[in-house]
């Protein structure tokens, strides 16, 4: 017999809340059996929903996840997959080499503006301390 999940056992499991888990629900992302009122998660569910944070926590859209998810066990299958996922995590990464690049040209000019506030605070006698405090 198959081990089967409850809500809150994966809410609690994956530190998630229920209204999301019902959301991923509501998505098509998972769907659970029912029991009654009671909603039981197989073990594919519960798969589904560790792959759906991964990609949630690597920055990935919830469409991007779900088109990952939906590949797996249709054709071109789990090649399609894998090929799929390097091509976002390639694109993920560009994003974020990007970014990264941005961050450091704002902070190296903002440090460039401070410099200069310092420079013209110490012309008229003010001081500040080193992190900007008065």
């Amino acid at each position: 017999m198959q081990r089967l999940y409850t809500i809150t056992q994966l809410t609690q499991e994956f530190d998630i809340t229920t209204r999301t888990l019902r959301f991923y629900e509501a998505q098509g992302m998972l769907t659970p059996q029912r029991r009654g009122r009671q909603r039981l998660y197989r073990p594919a569910d519960r798969t589904r929903l560790k792959l759906i944070l991964r990609g949630k926590r690597l920055g990935f859209s919830l469409a991007e996840i779900s088109e990952m998810i939906e590949m797996y066990g249709t054709a071109p299958g789990e090649e399609g997959q894998l090929r799929l996922l390097m091509q976002k995590i390639a694109n993920r990464r560009a994003e974020l080499v990007e970014k990264q690049r941005d961050i450091e040209l704002t902070l190296a000019e903002l440090e460039e503006v401070e410099e200069g506030a310092r420079a013209r605070m110490a012309e008229i006698g003010g001081t500040f301390g080193k992190d900007g405090d008065a």
